[in-house]
């Protein structure tokens, strides 16, 4: 196979654009830093240009999330966002949180339910649907938007500074040889690069290794949340409503839960969430939540509906003592890259485009001052004095606590924001650390209980790849896999051995299975065309010896209304 060095001597070099600004990643941190910067830019009579790169085939394409929006940041960036058509169109109504037995459900009372899951105010939304409208507002300001275009690697230069990024190579075929279609990958480069990749950003974590940003950090750790969109009959639409459930199916030993949210024009949206610190190697996050939706409790408010929608992503789980340092010489990480998410509120939007402004603010006024590709230590310094850094600060020991076991988390979450705050405590006198990442966590297989799921009805339980199918997923067939291995022969020698493959069961869209070779010896084989680029081989893979890399840009999901 070719390396891009070897590609760039014989078709190089690469053609460059250069901008004040690169933002890689079209979800809600990265247009609202090129959003903001226009904004602050503008209002100072500076002109300032800004590229934003998105690898989905369109704004939008690859977000997703529950998801309930608390639309303070959203406020903050555009006053008037419903007079803008913001798509924050249907409004909470009501709150339940259950607790589930396999056959029942136990209600908790209003005046029982600690503030976090308090959504008065929020609204019950399509991200997907939120990102394309913030797409459309940041070109009307004079962002360029560049969707279908992946980011692969990192421009550094002689002095260690990134100066920006390089987009994919294309028409590279699977013998890792250029073929006819073959174009030569681009540099766009900025005096500040701005990475919102999203949760395992690909280059946040190149970002994290090259410049030690986690050193002295608690590991971060990372749930996987499968969501699925339905169309239901009339008489079950609850428009606003909003439900979250503790309990079955996860036993003692795994941290889980389900959300569903009615929207409007009679759709559900719903789905599981597990940390992906779970032990068990039999468990299938993505069977989990196929047998959740049998639940009396959930089955009420979709039974005789339409499966319209699926979907996988990973999720920080937003320890601010696990957040990173986010600026290095020449950029920054902003949103999920970095790690910005209130878990406990089951929240991360509102988190994603707050730190796209704090960002956003420091690289305007470096930019006025004349400066470039240094280090922009006003935007930690602003988020230390922000609303964001205290709401974090309140909620840094829920996961930790659910790590100790899901009653202790459930007693201290009740400690914690339901009783200090009464106390006139807002923010707990304590807190806790994380020791293991999430890759550590696995046993044995030989010293774990297999999990037996339920065949799927075709009903309310489906199988993966009837699922990867209504994700629109699609990759460009002849290209290099974007899952790649270190050492090819630890699937087998390790993983299949010690763990009983256990890439089968915790990636969501079959991605990977174990097959006979014609010798009848095991091998693992890789159909990459799945993929839906939820991050979660590359972060619970046993041996880390799994590394995802982008595949062409316009590759993976084409999630609508997700």
């Amino acid at each position: 196979m070719k390396t891009p060095s070897s590609l760039l001597e014989q078709f190089g070099p690469r053609e460059a654009m250069d901008y004040d600004v690169v933002v890689v990643g079209g979800g809600p941190a990265g247009l609202a830093t090129a959003i903001r910067i226009k904004q602050k830019a503008a209002a100072a009579g500076q002109e300032v240009s800004v590229v934003v790169l998105e690898k989905g085939s369109e704004p939008g394409a690859h977000i997703l999330s529950g998801a309930v929006m608390d639309p303070r940041a959203m406020a903050e960036l555009f006053p008037d966002w419903k007079e803008r058509g913001c798509p924050l169109n249907q409004p909470v109504t009501s709150d339940d949180i259950l607790f589930l037995s396999e056959g029942g459900s136990t209600r908790t009372p209003d005046w029982l339910v600690p503030r976090t899951l308090h959504n008065d105010g929020c609204y019950a939304i399509s991200l997907s649907d939120v990102v394309k409208w913030m797409a459309q507002q940041a070109e009307s300001l004079g962002v360029e938007v560049f969707a279908g275009f992946a980011a692969s690697e990192l421009v550094v230069d002689d002095e260690g500074r990134v100066v920006g990024v390089a987009t994919g190579n294309l028409g590279i075929g699977k013998d890792g040889q250029p073929h006819d279609g073959f174009q030569l990958g681009m540099e766009l480069r900025g005096k500040y690069t701005v990475f919102a990749e999203g949760a395992r950003g690909h280059l946040g974590r190149e970002l994290l290794a090259r410049y030690k940003l986690a050193e002295g950090r608690d590991p971060q750790t990372y749930a996987i949340g499968i969501k699925e969109l339905w169309e239901v009959p009339a008489d079950r639409a609850q428009p606003g409503k909003v439900v979250h459930t503790a309990g079955w199916p996860m036993d003692g030993d795994s941290f889980g839960g389900g959300f569903l949210y009615h929207l409007a024009d009679n759709k559900v949206t719903l789905g599981f969430v597990i940390g992906l610190d779970y032990s068990n190697p039999w468990l299938s996050p993505f069977d989990e939540m196929q047998r959740w939706k049998t639940h009396p409790a959930i089955r009420a408010h979709i039974e005789g509906g339409k499966r319209i929608g699926y979907g996988a992503r990973a999720i920080n789980n937003g320890s601010p003592q696990a957040l990173p340092r986010t600026v290095f010489p020449g950029g920054a990480l902003v949103g999920c890259d970095a790690g910005y998410m209130n878990a406990a509120r089951i929240k991360g939007s509102h988190a994603a485009i707050k730190s796209g402004m704090l960002c956003a603010d420091a690289i305007v006024d470096a930019l006025a001052a004349g400066r470039s590709l240094d280090l922009l230590h006003a935007y930690p310094a602003a988020f230390e004095q922000s609303w964001l850094h205290e709401e974090l600060q309140q909620t840094r020991n829920f996961k930790l606590w659910f790590k100790k076991g899901p009653r202790l988390g459930q007693l201290m979450t009740g400690i914690e924001h339901w009783l200090l705050p009464r106390l006139g405590v807002q923010s707990p006198p304590w807190t806790l650390h994380g020791h293991r990442a999430d890759h550590e966590c696995l046993r044995p297989a030989a010293e774990c209980a297999p999990i037996a799921y339920p065949k799927p009805d075709g009903k309310l339980s489906f199988d993966k790849l009837s699922s990867v199918f209504i994700s629109n997923t699609n990759h460009e067939e002849n290209q290099p896999a974007h899952l790649t291995l270190r050492d090819a022969s630890v699937p087998v020698q390790v993983n299949l051995a010690r763990y009983a493959g256990p890439e089968n069961r915790y990636c969501p869209a079959g991605v990977y299975e174990y097959v006979k070779s014609d010798d009848g010896a095991d091998r693992l084989q890789i159909n990459a065309q799945n993929c839906v680029h939820c991050k979660t081989c590359d972060i619970k893979d046993p041996t880390q010896n799994i590394v995802w890399v982008t595949p062409e840009g316009g590759g993976g999901p084409n999630y609508a209304g997700m």
